[in-house]
């Protein structure tokens, strides 16, 4: 970020240059290609590696669009990140396919108006969930004042808000002094810029969301979603300067482990299996570690998945390719014995919450554990209430003081035929027409 509100670059200048520069670099040799978990699953497993990368250099050097091949490895890319100790010329080939996805959009976004229909989904899953004065905390800016540390939620966060709720609870117990930044107001801006392709609407979000980070003068601003990660972190490196630095809550919980360690009272008597992502390892370690101290904890095993999260950014961008992953990582719970599944993220516990229902093994996010071992009770997992419940008239029966304290009145039969669509993010496939601009309003607040 630019010193004393400076106004930054232009957003597209920055993406053009950030182009310019992996095409004049990438001698297309097709490494990243061959590399690529995804491949084989795609149409890019028809063509000559080196065909594949070609086409995608040329469109981000002016080509007008690329290859059925290349484009459909562009937009299948789970963000793994095998492709990036393989290239020779040190380029970064997943932020390569950023950039690409972020032109394609430009003409014919797959997704539209995702925004607006992801904003309106993640308001009504929260207010399922959360008392009101939980919801206020999550979605209204809390004031500026003079804070070391900025805990950033990102938007689909939200829609599991209790993981969020255990994270506060943890630096809560390590006294931190913070102030939580998050939910649609306060996006990275990654969904405007890559997914819509309006970088004008991006810029700002973007420049908006860093601006409210410097109204706290944060020493640490603590990331919790993976794609804000990736977005404010990698695509977007050195686009703006700032006076802080961004990283995922877990490097903080790793700076802070003898301090945390010492709260690790209460023995958490599981034997589990860790699943974690292979896009952000230095995530996934740093909470293998964590479980590792915790008296009484029995990790069998973890689990790496490719992506570098589950859900509609990550892992479902190939659904077969996860589905075969998910199914083994399944597979391991069972031959490990495991009485606990334990989930990194919030689209992994999203996605895997509802294994829990043949009463084989418990699904919990590590977050849980974390206060579980200092002593503490995890916040309430509403979500997998519902999950479990799985009938929609139950959900309601649960969900209706909630919205209603929440100030969202929705129509009973409206919200039974859209739920469950909302609960999976449907978004982010091109549906949920139903929160898009010509739905009208759906909530009255």
């Amino acid at each position: 970020m630019m010193p004393n509100g400076q106004t930054a670059a232009s957003l597209d200048d920055f993406l053009s240059t950030e182009s310019r520069a992996i095409a004049r670099d990438c001698t297309a040799c097709g490494k990243c290609v061959e590399v690529c978990p995804v491949v084989p699953f795609g149409l890019a497993a028809s063509a000559a590696p080196k065909d594949v990368v070609g086409s995608v250099i040329g469109f981000l050097n002016g080509a007008p669009s690329m290859t059925d091949q290349a484009d459909a490895w562009t937009s299948s890319c789970n963000g793994c990140g095998d492709c990036i100790p393989v290239c020779p010329e040190a380029i970064n080939p997943r932020k390569m396919l950023m950039l690409a996805a972020t032109k394609q959009s430009q003409t014919a976004s797959k997704t539209p108006e995702l925004f607006r229909r992801m904003a309106r989904a993640i308001k009504i899953m929260a207010a399922m969930q959360l008392i009101p004065a939980e919801f206020t905390r999550l979605f209204v800016p809390p004031r500026p004042r003079a804070a070391p540390i900025v805990f950033y939620l990102g938007c689909n966060a939200l829609r599991t808000p209790h993981l969020l709720f255990n994270a506060m609870q943890v630096l809560d117990g390590l006294e931190a002094d913070y102030e939580v930044v998050g939910g649609p107001s306060s996006c990275c801006g990654v969904i405007a810029t890559k997914w819509e392709g309006a970088t004008g609407t991006g810029q700002r979000v973007t420049n908006n969301t860093i601006s409210r980070f410097e109204g706290f003068q944060p020493e640490k601003v603590l990331n919790w979603c993976p794609t804000c990660e990736l977005h404010l972190g990698e695509t977007l490196q050195g686009y703006r300067k700032t006076n802080f630095s961004l990283d995922h809550i877990t490097a903080y919980l790793i700076s802070r482990i003898d301090d945390l360690a010492a709260q690790f009272r209460t023995p958490v008597r599981r034997r589990a299996v860790l699943h974690i992502h292979a896009g952000r390892s230095d995530v996934g370690r740093a909470v293998e570690r964590l479980l590792h101290l915790m008296p009484g904890l029995d990790l069998a095993e973890t689990v790496v998945e490719s992506g570098y999260t589950c859900g509609g950014s990550g892992c479902s961008k190939c659904p077969d390719l996860a589905a075969a992953e998910h199914a083994q990582l399944l597979e391991r719970v069972r031959a490990t014995g495991a009485d606990t599944l334990v989930t990194l993220y919030h689209g992994c516990h999203a996605t895997f919450v509802g294994a829990e229902k043949d009463g084989a093994f418990e699904v919990l996010n590590f977050t849980d554990l974390l206060v579980e071992a200092m002593g503490g009770q995890p916040h309430r997992d509403m979500l997998k209430t519902y999950r479990l419940a799985d009938d929609w008239h139950m959900i309601l029966d649960e969900a209706e003081p909630y919205l209603k304290a929440n100030g969202l009145h929705l129509d009973r039969d409206w919200l039974r035929q859209h739920g469950p669509d909302i609960f999976a993010s449907a978004e982010f496939r091109g549906g949920l027409d139903c929160l898009g601009s010509h739905a009208g309003e759906t909530a009255k607040n």
